[in-house]
């Protein structure tokens, strides 16, 4: 029986809801019913092809929903389960996970090139964008791409578990590694953002400042943890300094992945401060640096993959914040969209607008 799902038909191309034939589960898989999935930048990011993977694709890459059956071999999950999709599983076998950063695993994305499923239409071989193919009613996953869904998290909260409230949460607790009463600023407040401002709050950070784009998410950063918000301008990185004594935050983690905020981010950090980026930028976008300034600053940039994070790990930790109070995914959430809107969420994106939409099926 085909599902329908939203498929890219090619690099650029707009999404298409359309039906698909799934297969049933071989051993090693699992099928799943999806309960809601996140509209993230990273779709955008493979759509435009700013991340290259095979197309056609099912794109959708976090997400929650209930087992509806496993292949052979599968144990650690049965029909019925309420699950967490992983999108970057970890191999367990190359260097990166021997060091234990699974995050960087060689193999996470190896899925991505097996077909997936075909359009009922015409039978055209489909894969599975960023592994796990969310944004359809029903996927056909590896084993190691589903996680048991945290006790007391609703389904639609626990799909952003899976890739924005975790990068978020790792990008300040694990890459960042902010510490209690230290000053933070977050650029960007998409649903990584969000989960980022929510994170430094758990981590005690004194000052948190927010920048974006848009003066109307100043309400929504707030409500995150924000204790002080700015419009991006040219002056932001000044403006940062004058708040915290004309030294700069501590740790800065930028959530956008442009080449100007990277630079203002780093330039708004004091001292011996960190820069995490978070966002996906392209190749065109170039950061320069000069070897004096990098000498007298003393400063650290680094990239943040799915937020150093270990899913297996982590998700136990976030639920604890969750059931406490302490993180709501929930308020990641600017939308909430049916099946058929999303490609009207992807030309919202695209318009710069920003936000978080969650789909429901």
């Amino acid at each position: 029986m085909a599902v329908r799902a939203a498929v890219l038909p090619a690099v650029g191309a707009p999404l298409e809801i359309t039906g698909i034939d799934l297969p049933e589960p071989g051993p090693g898989r699992v099928r799943v019913r999806l309960a809601a999935a996140g509209v993230c930048h990273s779709d955008l990011s493979l759509s435009d092809g700013t991340m290259r993977l095979p197309v056609p694709a099912v794109l959708g890459h976090e997400g929650a929903g209930t087992v509806v059956a496993v292949g052979e071999g599968v144990t650690h999950v049965a029909p019925g389960d309420g699950v967490v999709l992983n999108w970057a599983p970890s191999c367990g076998t190359c260097p990166a996970c021997a060091r234990g950063e699974v995050w960087l695993c060689a193999g996470a994305l190896a899925g991505a090139a097996e077909v997936h499923a075909r359009r009922a239409d015409d039978g055209t071989d489909l894969y599975p964008g960023l592994n796990v193919a969310a944004f359809a009613e029903e996927t056909v996953v590896s084993a190691s791409c589903v996680l048991p869904a945290p006790d007391g998290v609703p389904l639609t909260d626990a799909a952003l578990l899976g890739c924005a409230v975790l990068t978020g949460y790792g990008a300040v607790h694990h890459s960042a590694k902010v510490r209690q009463g230290e000053r933070v600023a977050v650029f960007g407040v998409g649903g990584v953002g969000l989960a980022a401002l929510q994170s430094a709050r758990i981590a005690g950070a004194s000052t948190i400042v927010a920048v974006d784009v848009s003066p109307e998410k100043e309400e929504l950063a707030r409500s995150a943890g924000a204790t002080d918000y700015l419009v991006a301008s040219d002056t932001a990185a000044r403006q940062i300094r004058a708040l915290t004594g004309k030294e700069g935050v501590d740790a800065a983690v930028e959530c956008v992945g442009r080449a100007t905020t990277i630079r203002t981010a780093w330039e708004s950090t004091r001292r011996g401060g960190r820069t995490t980026v978070v966002g996906i930028g392209g190749k065109d976008q170039q950061v320069t640096f000069n070897a004096l300034e990098i000498f007298h600053w003393g400063r650290t940039l680094s990239g943040c993959v799915y937020g150093d994070s270990d899913p297996a790990r982590d998700l136990p930790v976030l639920a604890g914040h969750i059931r406490a109070g302490r993180l709501d995914p929930g308020a990641l959430v600017t939308e909430h969209i049916a099946l058929d809107g999303i490609p009207a969420a992807f030309d919202t994106m695209l318009a710069g607008k920003g936000g978080r939409a969650l789909v429901v099926f």
